[in-house]
């Protein structure tokens, strides 16, 4: 008989519900949110786990991994489908949310999510540093320009380098303003060189990626956006078309539709939300700053038609899928539109 297994996952306990292909609840139980316990639990079922459905989240890729190794089917669903689907229920439990899950699984009407090798999620780990070392930084810096400010001390624009040394400037000859700051400033100074040490480790790992040299060949993509671009898509050959990147990330129009209505909004902001935020900064660099390239040129005349700020969220989805097909073809991006359509010929 062939069983279909909800996990509702929590940090300590994880729901378990069992239904079989009828859609007749054969089991409810609770175990521990460890692989082992769970994997007992398949074990002594009556019947055989034709699917293990969870939902993603902080420890679904770590259950997600064992279950597969122990011989489980198992299936990672995406949250947001798994909340909508849900939220008919009038009561919310653990029991019934892991219930809710095995009927999705039983009917098949679920989306599933990829499960992410170690090594990208090793690499998520260290972007993910570095991003909270980041905003650490910033929000110190905003704290003292807050705090200086309550005295009409204005810090004005200035450099990175420079902003410790405008601070003691602002704050010389009042002793308390000059505690107050130097601990913070301390503090900051501290992060800014574990930031750095970050920084250089992760530019090191670029440079001896050969997925990432081809991402940085170009304009407007780094080392930061090639690592974040590789460790999101992971395996390139699950997307069937490059332009199924554009969904994916969520830089594609929202739509809603019923009878005579028929709205297009802004993006949708489905996906990786870091994913998103890098392809979205090599398109401002590309159009600022970056080598004019086809791409520029295409965003430049979407730009007089629609405005700036569409033009950006237009050029950022055609980056995803630009480098989603040189990855998978395996060739440097090229500047002008004559070169590219020979290579794709070729």
């Amino acid at each position: 008989m062939d069983l279909f297994v909800g996990l509702d996952v929590s940090l300590a306990s994880t729901a378990i519900c069992v239904v079989t292909a009828a859609g007749k609840v054969e089991k409810e139980a609770s175990a521990a949110s460890e692989p082992e316990a769970l994997i007992e639990f398949l074990h002594q079922l009556s019947g055989r786990a034709a699917a293990v459905g969870l939902e993603a989240g902080p420890l679904s890729q770590w259950l997600h991994k064992h279950l597969t190794e122990a011989g489980f089917e198992t299936v990672l669903m995406e949250t947001r489908h798994v909340k909508g689907a849900l939220k008919a229920m009038p009561i919310k439990t653990d029991r019934r949310d892991a219930e809710g899950i095995a009927r999705l699984l039983q009917m098949g009407w679920f989306r599933p999510v990829h499960c992410k090798s170690v090594s990208a999620q090793e690499m998520r780990a260290l972007l993910g540093a570095r991003k909270s070392i980041h905003q650490a930084v910033i929000n110190l810096e905003l704290s003292i320009r807050g705090t200086l400010r309550n005295f009409g001390l204005k810090l004005g624009k200035t450099s990175k380098a420079r902003f410790e040394a405008r601070i003691r400037e602002l704050t010389a000859g009042n002793p308390l303003l000059e505690v107050a700051t130097d601990v913070v400033l301390k503090a900051r100074a501290e992060l800014r060189r574990d930031l750095a040490i970050l920084e250089r480790h992760l530019r090191d790992h670029a440079k001896s990626d050969p997925v990432c040299r081809l991402m940085m060949t170009m304009p407007g993509v780094g080392s930061i956006i090639a690592l974040t671009v590789k460790s999101a898509i992971d395996d390139p050959d699950r997307f069937r078309r490059s332009r199924d990147i554009g969904p994916w990330a969520g830089l594609t129009p929202r739509r809603e539709q019923s009878g005579q209505r028929d709205v297009i909004g802004q993006i949708t902001r489905a996906g990786d939300v870091g994913l998103r935020t890098a392809l979205y900064q090599a398109a401002i660099v590309m159009l600022n700053r970056g080598r004019r390239n086809w791409l520029t040129a295409w965003a430049l005349r979407v730009s007089q038609r629609r405005g700036r700020k569409c033009a950006t969220v237009a050029l950022a989805r055609r980056i995803g899928i630009v480098l989603h097909r040189m990855w998978r073809d395996d060739c440097e991006f090229r500047f002008t539109r004559a070169e590219a359509t020979a290579v794709r010929a070729a």
